[in-house]
């Protein structure tokens, strides 16, 4: 991850030196902007591994940018908000955001973010380079009640069975707690949301032992869950 280009799109300039120290430190080379009249640009001068982008901006808002951006690349953004409400972080990842965090947040925070994504398109290299016939990364048997992650079988309660299915077949798809809860219990049964996040967690694990390093499952914030494959392999078979 040595020598990866961030640029940094923030008009707070304590936060945004804050945020370039973390990187500097994590051996990330940070390049800061305050307006957004200048991120385009500069982008077409000087392109850069990620970005992160504030969505409230002088000059343009980062919702506005986000989609000029992906007319002309691919590379992985994550926006940056005081604002928390739904329709605005649902937005800025329909406009083709990898990530979304909200304020305040911890720079600790942002850097395991901006890391786990290179993980995933490092993840995503290898097995195009290795392989020009991917694996679909899950099989599921419904029968069975077995599901298996890029070959190997996983140890699944019915629950997490239920749960991981559901996001494994609509990958990228965004569910809320509730959603999620009546697809795992059938029966109508009284649960909490926290049971989701606890299920979530153990399936984190369980895919980790098989591909550790590759975040699978999302949290969005104040959502749900989604599940989100490198675009080197297939979702299902």
């Amino acid at each position: 991850m040595a020598s990866r280009q961030i640029l940094i799109v923030e008009d707070e300039p304590k936060l945004a030196s804050l945020l370039a120290d973390y990187l500097k430190q994590a051996s990330f080379i940070p390049h800061i902007l305050d307006n957004g009249l200048s991120v385009i640009p500069w982008l077409k001068n000087q392109p850069v591994d990620l970005i992160l982008l504030d969505l409230m901006l002088p000059g343009r808002d980062g919702i506005e940018l986000c989609r000029e951006i992906r007319s002309f690349s691919q590379v992985p953004i994550i926006m940056t908000t005081a604002r928390v409400e739904e329709i605005d972080r649902l937005l800025g990842l329909e406009l083709g955001a990898d990530d979304y965090i909200c304020k305040p947040y911890s720079p600790r925070e942002v850097v395991a973010r901006v890391k786990a994504i290179f993980r995933r398109l490092d993840y995503a290299h290898q097995t195009t380079t290795d392989s020009t016939d991917p694996k679909p990364a899950f099989s599921i048997d419904t029968t069975a009640y077995q599901i298996r992650f890029q070959q190997q079988s996983l140890d699944l309660t019915p629950a997490e069975f239920r749960l991981l299915k559901v996001l494994a077949e609509h990958p990228d798809k965004v569910y809320s707690r509730a959603q999620l809860l009546d697809h795992v219990y059938e029966d109508n049964r009284i649960v909490t949301d926290r049971t989701v996040d606890t299920h979530i967690k153990n399936l984190r694990k369980k895919l980790a032992n098989i591909q550790p390093g590759l975040e699978i499952i999302h949290s969005i914030y104040g959502v749900g869950y989604k599940l989100v494959l490198p675009a080197a392999i297939n979702s299902i078979n």
